[in-house]
Protein backbone atom coordinates (compact mmCIF):
# COMPACT_ATOMS: atom_id res chain seq x y z
CA UNK A 1 0.00 0.00 0.00
CA UNK A 2 1.50 3.05 -1.16
CA UNK A 3 1.67 5.66 1.43
CA UNK A 4 3.20 9.04 1.85
CA UNK A 5 4.01 11.43 4.81
CA UNK A 6 4.97 14.94 4.56
CA UNK A 7 7.15 16.61 7.78
CA UNK A 8 8.52 20.12 8.35
CA UNK A 9 6.45 22.72 7.81
CA UNK A 10 6.06 25.37 10.30
CA UNK A 11 5.91 29.10 10.90
CA UNK A 12 8.79 31.31 9.55
CA UNK A 13 9.52 34.51 8.69
CA UNK A 14 9.16 36.06 5.30
CA UNK A 15 13.25 35.18 3.41
CA UNK A 16 13.33 32.39 5.69
CA UNK A 17 13.98 28.46 4.77
CA UNK A 18 12.28 25.26 5.24
CA UNK A 19 12.86 21.59 4.40
CA UNK A 20 9.92 19.47 3.54
CA UNK A 21 10.21 15.81 3.85
CA UNK A 22 7.76 13.71 2.05
CA UNK A 23 8.42 9.85 3.75
CA UNK A 24 7.21 6.99 1.56
CA UNK A 25 6.46 3.73 2.30
CA UNK A 26 4.57 0.57 0.80
CA UNK A 27 5.90 0.71 -2.21
CA UNK A 28 9.99 0.88 -4.17
CA UNK A 29 10.72 4.99 -4.24
CA UNK A 30 13.25 4.21 -6.50
CA UNK A 31 10.50 3.37 -9.29
CA UNK A 32 8.26 6.60 -9.13
CA UNK A 33 8.36 10.05 -9.72
CA UNK A 34 6.74 12.31 -6.99
CA UNK A 35 5.31 15.91 -7.24
CA UNK A 36 5.17 18.77 -4.64
CA UNK A 37 1.87 20.47 -4.48
CA UNK A 38 0.53 23.21 -2.20
CA UNK A 39 -3.02 24.42 -1.35
CA UNK A 40 -3.36 28.30 0.13
CA UNK A 41 -7.12 28.82 1.49
CA UNK A 42 -9.81 29.53 -1.03
CA UNK A 43 -7.31 28.69 -3.55
CA UNK A 44 -6.92 25.31 -6.09
CA UNK A 45 -4.24 23.07 -5.51
CA UNK A 46 -1.24 24.14 -7.86
CA UNK A 47 1.88 22.07 -8.83
CA UNK A 48 4.96 22.96 -6.91
CA UNK A 49 7.70 20.58 -8.49
CA UNK A 50 8.35 16.94 -9.21
CA UNK A 51 11.45 14.40 -9.56
CA UNK A 52 11.71 11.98 -12.20
CA UNK A 53 12.52 8.38 -11.39
CA UNK A 54 15.29 7.63 -13.12
CA UNK A 55 17.82 10.14 -13.87
CA UNK A 56 15.98 12.89 -11.09
CA UNK A 57 15.14 15.45 -14.02
CA UNK A 58 12.94 18.38 -12.02
CA UNK A 59 10.71 20.56 -12.62
CA UNK A 60 9.08 23.73 -11.06
CA UNK A 61 6.37 26.13 -11.10
CA UNK A 62 7.57 29.69 -12.05
CA UNK A 63 6.65 31.04 -8.61
CA UNK A 64 9.14 28.97 -7.46
CA UNK A 65 12.04 28.79 -9.50
CA UNK A 66 15.43 29.66 -8.33
CA UNK A 67 13.78 29.49 -4.83
CA UNK A 68 13.00 26.02 -4.32
CA UNK A 69 14.38 22.88 -4.77
CA UNK A 70 13.77 19.29 -5.70
CA UNK A 71 15.83 16.06 -4.26
CA UNK A 72 15.90 12.44 -3.72
CA UNK A 73 17.23 10.10 -1.45
CA UNK A 74 16.06 6.77 -2.28
CA UNK A 75 18.13 4.93 0.29
CA UNK A 76 16.50 6.95 3.00
CA UNK A 77 13.04 6.34 0.65
CA UNK A 78 12.36 10.15 1.44
CA UNK A 79 11.84 13.27 -1.12
CA UNK A 80 12.89 16.54 -0.09
CA UNK A 81 11.16 20.14 -1.08
CA UNK A 82 13.79 22.83 0.73
CA UNK A 83 12.20 25.87 0.29
CA UNK A 84 14.29 29.73 0.88
CA UNK A 85 13.57 33.15 0.41
CA UNK A 86 9.75 32.58 1.52
CA UNK A 87 7.13 34.57 0.48
CA UNK A 88 3.47 35.61 2.41
CA UNK A 89 2.34 34.16 -0.80
CA UNK A 90 3.94 30.75 -0.14
CA UNK A 91 1.53 29.82 2.84
CA UNK A 92 -0.37 26.99 2.18
CA UNK A 93 -0.57 23.47 3.02
CA UNK A 94 2.16 21.48 0.50
CA UNK A 95 1.27 18.22 -0.56
CA UNK A 96 3.41 15.08 -1.69
CA UNK A 97 2.15 12.71 -4.30
CA UNK A 98 2.93 9.70 -6.70
CA UNK A 99 0.97 9.55 -10.03
CA UNK A 100 1.97 5.57 -10.51
CA UNK A 101 5.08 3.49 -10.92
CA UNK A 102 7.56 4.62 -13.97
CA UNK A 103 11.36 4.86 -14.64
CA UNK A 104 12.13 7.25 -16.72
CA UNK A 105 12.73 10.83 -16.69
CA UNK A 106 9.67 12.10 -16.90
CA UNK A 107 7.87 14.21 -14.23
CA UNK A 108 4.11 16.54 -14.70
CA UNK A 109 2.28 18.78 -11.83
CA UNK A 110 -1.03 17.44 -13.62
CA UNK A 111 -3.20 17.24 -10.57
CA UNK A 112 -5.24 14.55 -12.07
CA UNK A 113 -2.67 12.00 -13.01
CA UNK A 114 -1.72 11.73 -9.34
CA UNK A 115 -3.88 9.43 -7.28
CA UNK A 116 -1.59 8.66 -4.04
CA UNK A 117 -1.43 11.41 -1.83
CA UNK A 118 -0.41 12.30 1.96
CA UNK A 119 -2.02 13.74 3.93
CA UNK A 120 -0.23 17.91 3.69
CA UNK A 121 2.24 19.92 6.23
CA UNK A 122 1.14 23.53 6.78
CA UNK A 123 3.70 25.99 5.87
CA UNK A 124 2.70 29.74 7.20
CA UNK A 125 4.92 32.97 6.01
CA UNK A 126 4.50 35.74 8.37
CA UNK A 127 6.62 38.42 10.27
Amino acid sequence: QVQLVESGGGLVQPGGSLRLSCAASGFTLDYYAIGWFRQAPGKEREGVSCISSSDGSTSYADSVKGRFTISRDNAKTTVYLQMNSLKPEDTAVYYCATDGPRFDSYCGLKIGAFDSWGQGTQVTVSS
